[in-house]
């Protein structure tokens, strides 16, 4: 059947590609899940690499290129060059290793900062009965924090009350400072999922109440299971339909103009964690009070962003401090963390 002079088949191909939010085959536009692993035999040290696929084999980018850096943070300083030749790796299919041979590390180590957001989810803030904030509450965690999607978070003896909070992390991919909001998804390399695993005592209690000591202990920052390239969310962002108008103008093309940014808008994503298969955060990064543009142009403000610095933008309701009585882990629990189209993480308490 053809309509208004439009075969079925075109009528197919642009359902797809509107659907998407992008035009599908372009290397400019190309979505990547990018990953820093090492060997299971720990020849080779730190690589850099490409996921084919969620959950499936990885390309090694120094092993396609080997000109290319070891870790991500190297990757990212080279700009578009190093995008670049990660998207012709993964259009060659060559050097691929098995997910089997491999152990996943944090797709970022080593960052200059890891920039965290307080009480951004307003279903957090109405869990605890506190207002919700007019500017960001902007505090840190060292860089020591980061452990990997898998690797075991380590109780320290020091706190009795270690609670979890799955938040999505964004990785700067340039530098910048006093960078404009409309801009600033361009500083943006990707995303990640996160759990800003918190020591109540230290944070609520103790210290202050300066939050830094209850939040900065050894391995609590797991994050992964991959870096998420930007392309894979502007769908909602800088590459949908600036014309609305113009697509309700295609609807003889029985084109759902609700399509061309379905599941692609990074604030509009299921995250939840787990502790023990149990779900006890379950939210939407819609509830999110400052979205990443804002975030981005608010700390630069202050500091210069760089390459590989890392952003933990919030939880939301459901952690353990506020549960009646309040919860926390102990040795052995499982910690799993997920964010829609971006992955989940899994780390046991030890």
């Amino acid at each position: 059947m053809r309509f208004l002079g439009i075969s079925q088949l075109s009528l197919r191909r642009l359902n797809a590609v509107f659907s998407a939010g992008t035009v599908r085959g372009t290397a400019s536009s190309a979505a990547m899940r990018l990953v820093q692993f090492c060997h299971r035999g720990g020849e080779g040290g730190v690589r850099v690499g490409v996921e084919q696929a969620e959950g499936q084999g990885v390309i090694d980018l120094k092993a396609f290129d080997p000109s290319m850096p070891s870790t991500m943070r190297e990757l990212l300083e080279m700009g578009q060059k190093g995008m670049d030749c990660a998207k012709r790796a993964l259009s060659s299919g060559q050097h691929v290793v098995a997910r089997s041979d491999i152990r996943l590390l944090s797709p970022v180590t080593g960052p200059e900062k890891v920039v965290c957001v307080g009480m951004n989810y307003k279903d957090h803030c109405l869990e605890q009965n506190a207002p919700i904030p007019k500017e960001p509450i902007i505090f840190s965690k060292f860089p020591s924090t980061i452990t990997g999607p898998y690797d075991d978070i380590i109780l320290p003896e020091e706190s009795q009350e270690v609670d979890w909070e799955v938040e999505l992390a964004f990785v700067i991919g340039r530098k910048g400072k006093h960078i404009k909001e409309e801009e600033a998804l361009s500083y943006v390399a990707g995303f990640t999922v996160a759990n800003d695993v918190s020591a109540r005592d230290w944070q609520m209690k103790r210290n202050g109440k300066q939050w830094l000591l209850g939040k900065t202990f050894d391995t609590f920052c797991p994050l992964g299971p991959a870096l998420v390239t930007t392309a894979a969310f502007k769908g909602t962002q800088n590459r949908k339909y600036k014309n609305r108008r113009k697509v309700r103008q295609m609807s003889y093309l029985r084109i759902n103009s609700s399509d061309i940014s379905a599941q692609t808008d990074i604030h509009n994503l299921g995250i939840r964690c787990l502790v023990n298969g149990a779900t006890v955060q379950d939210s939407n990064t819609n509830q999110m009070i400052f979205q990443t543009e804002k975030l981005i142009a608010w700390v630069s403000q202050f500091v210069t962003l760089c390459p590989g610095d890392v952003f933990l933008t919030g939880t939301p309701p459901g952690v353990g401090v506020f549960r009646n009585p309040p919860v926390f882990l102990k040795r052995g629990d499982v910690v799993e963390c997920q964010i829609d189209k971006i992955g989940s993480i899994r780390n046991t308490v030890v």
